[in-house]
């Protein structure tokens, strides 16, 4: 029986579960920790390999593992639910943990800095005002469709609705109005709100030389460049831009069998804000190009002539993460390609 060469942590708020395994893979150690004892057990520990789902506190917790010397893996939580053999408890996700980091083909998510976590704070806390906004705007639409006022979807029109709630001279009840005003507050709020944020972000945009070469690339403002920047890994992670784009998740997906190759539609897998982010931009993009024209003998032309424009949508996203690879891992602008006769 040798040393311990490979842990597996079961992350929790108060209680940790840990497994242990040696070079062959029995275990040797199995236990239960509080969070005020997990850095004194580590610490105790010869240096070893220590695996942990990457959720919530999972990069907090390996950024203090790695100071003690210990090689910290990250695992997609999809691809530890596999190894959990029955009976889902804290002892065998742990030990579910410490089987999937032994997988010579296992994939690991790169540990975030600090840095890199306060920058997704900003990105995130935009996001979620986004979400309130558009439920309260949904919700007031909807509470004033039933005394008969319709609203077309849509900010602009949002904005005429909140204007008729506030004329004095509104003819909606008042016992009713009170409530809608109310509502209108909260919405012009939590607008003021975003907009903060948004020169927040604009401002760390122009300040970052990495962000200001992603603004190169046609369809990426601000905000996408610093979501980029603050939730994907390192570009040295991926060996190319196809695997970039397949990370974020603008694959399709593929169900193939017999020698014969067949793909779906974009599946939910990857990471979804970036996703989102990186098609709203390529949306952009191709509407313009669909009004005024893209450039003769164009890629997105060519596309634009033979696909529809929701396909060519999805397809030009991907091409825009793979520049976004390109131009990271190179620190260079983007360069737009000369059109062919």
């Amino acid at each position: 029986m040798g040393d311990v060469t490979t842990i597996g942590l079961d992350l929790a708020k108060q209680v940790f579960q840990v497994h242990g395994v040696d070079v062959s893979g029995a275990a040797l150690l199995k236990k239960r920790l509080t969070r005020a004892k997990v850095l004194s057990f580590f610490a105790s520990q010869p240096r070893c390999v220590v695996a942990m789902e990457a959720c919530g506190s999972a990069h907090h917790w390996a950024r203090e593992i790695q100071k003690l010397g210990h090689k910290v893996r990250l695992i997609p939580p999809a691809y530890v639910k596999p190894f959990v053999k029955r009976q889902k408890n804290d002892a065998a996700d742990a030990e579910a943990i410490c089987e999937a980091a032994q997988r010579p083909s296992m994939r690991f998510v790169p540990v975030k800095s600090e840095e890199q976590q306060a920058s997704a704070v900003l990105f995130r806390a935009r996001d979620l005002l986004v979400r309130q906004r558009t439920q309260l705007g949904n919700a007031l639409r909807g509470l004033v469709a039933e005394l008969g006022w319709i609203a077309p979807k849509g900010l602009f029109h949002l904005a005429g609705l909140m204007a008729r709630i506030e004329d004095p001279a509104c003819p909606l009840p008042q016992s009713a109005r009170g409530v809608f005003v109310m509502m209108v507050d909260s919405i012009k709020d939590v607008d003021r709100r975003i907009t903060e944020l948004d020169k927040e972000i604009t401002r760390r945009a122009k300040e970052d030389a990495a962000a200001r070469r992603l603004m190169t690339i046609p369809g990426i403002g601000p905000i996408t460049a610093t979501a980029l920047l603050a939730l994907a890994p390192a570009p040295e992670t991926f060996r190319k831009g196809r695997d970039f784009a397949a990370w974020v998740g603008l694959t399709p997906l593929q169900k193939s069998t017999g020698g014969k190759q067949k793909l779906g539609a974009i599946s939910k897998m990857g990471e979804r804000t970036l996703r989102r982010l990186l098609i709203i931009g390529s949306s952009a993009v191709v509407l313009h190009a669909s009004k005024r024209g893209a450039p003769a003998g164009s890629w997105l032309a060519q596309m634009l002539a033979r696909k529809p424009r929701m396909l060519v949508t999805v397809a030009l996203a991907n091409k825009m993460a793979r520049i976004v690879w390109a131009v990271l891992s190179k620190n260079e602008d983007y360069r737009a390609p000369v059109a062919t006769a």
